[in-house]
């Protein structure tokens, strides 16, 4: 058994805690107060995420080996949520404003059955304009190589009207649309307390902030250090100077919308804007697509709110008469190649750069990563 300090309880740090907790002794420290969700964008990124699970979507933008780890992603998220489903799903996280007529949020958008913790694997849609579809045939061009680029992967299927307003009715059917099938979407606000609810056995250090990581030694801005076996290094944009990471500034905006029926993410394929509109329990839908080079943790700003609400009332009408319950800001980790990183050394690790990609691939690189770390990932 071997005694592990984790720096940084975001989404990386609580999946290492929960993944190596049952077989080493390991300790977790975070600046936060607590586990519990919050939407003040001050804690980790992951909790203001959206949580869209989309390496088809994801080739526009990135490469092969980002769409081949989230399609790995997948499947894993598959089983991490059943494991917790079956270690007792805690209740549901706190959503950023009180819902009115909300029942705990523990069911999802659409249905009362579900439990607000599953995975949900529906497929996601793309949409576009009819003045954008020349744009959107590049992006599309793009996807169809799919197959090709990461093996498994299927290719978009096109929607005529019928097809569209018999998956998504509020959708505006006038609108060209493809379905991109395995597609999803997690929800970070009951997932990340659930990982701590099912990791008992982890010491929590909360109200601990790091200074610096090394080999075997986590050191504490108190002037007090931990020693142990292995120090893990998963701080995000906390990691500097030790990585030549940034932050990248990005808005959300929850709206409340009753009877506007929603089952899958959406992407607006636009020449300027990637906005994506996603689904939550209880009415609601975020939105967002905002990429800003800019380490500014202010309020959203005008600007961005008008074009983000603009863009998803342009998909969904319907949405003229939503409620604007919460503006959100936070920052995405980024090192300079926007591409996720392992370093791994004797008594160090460090996993960090996810950027716009962090709910899907943090099961696929916690996996990679332990497997440097250890002989196989079933002795962690």
């Amino acid at each position: 058994m071997a005694r592990i300090g984790i720096a940084g309880a975001g989404l990386l740090g609580r999946l290492l805690a929960w993944r190596l907790s049952p077989h080493h002794e390991v300790t977790v420290f975070d600046p936060a107060d607590g586990p519990q969700a919050r939407s003040d964008g001050q804690g980790p990124a992951a909790f203001t995420a959206a949580g869209m699970l989309s390496p088809l979507a994801e080739l526009d933008n990135s490469g092969p080996a980002i769409a081949a780890l989230g399609w790995r992603s997948m499947a894993l998220w598959r089983e991490i949520t059943d494991a917790l489903a079956r270690a007792g799903s805690p209740r549901a996280g706190a959503l950023p404003a009180a819902c009115g007529s909300c029942t705990g949020c523990s069911t999802s958008p659409g249905t009362g059955e579900e439990p607000a913790l599953q995975l949900r694997t529906l497929g996601s849609l793309l949409v576009a304009h009819g003045s954008d579809l020349g744009a959107a045939q590049r992006v599309l061009a793009r996807l169809a190589q799919a197959p090709d680029l990461v093996g498994h992967a299927q290719t978009p299927q096109r929607l005529d009207r019928g097809a569209l307003t018999a998956l998504e009715p509020a959708i505006d059917p006038r609108l060209h649309a493809w379905l991109l099938p395995g597609e999803g979407q997690i929800l970070p606000l009951q997932v990340l307390p659930a990982l701590c609810a099912a990791s008992s056995r982890v010491r929590w250090r909360w109200r601990h902030t790091v200074a610096s990581v090394g080999a075997g030694r986590i050191a504490l801005d108190d002037s007090s250090e931990q020693r142990f076996d292995l120090a893990i290094d998963v701080r995000g944009t906390g990691a500097r100077p030790e990585l030549p990471v940034r932050g990248v500034r990005g808005e959300v905006v929850w709206l409340q919308a009753p009877g506007v029926p929603l089952h899958r993410p959406v992407r607006l394929l636009h020449p300027r804007h990637r906005v994506y509109i996603v689904p939550r329990p209880c009415d609601h839908i975020v939105i967002g697509a905002s990429e800003i080079e800019s380490e500014d943790r202010s309020s959203v700003s005008l600007r961005s709110a008008v074009e983000l609400m603009a863009a998803a009332q342009s998909v969904l009408p319907e949405l003229a008469e939503a409620r604007i319950v919460h503006l959100e800001t936070n920052l995405r980790p980024a090192l300079p190649d926007n591409e996720p990183r392992i370093d791994h050394q004797d008594g160090l690790l460090r996993i960090n750069g996810l950027y716009r990609h962090g709910w899907l691939l943090a099961p696929a690189l916690v996996e990679d990563a332990l497997r440097q770390c250890f002989s196989s990932v079933t002795t962690c």
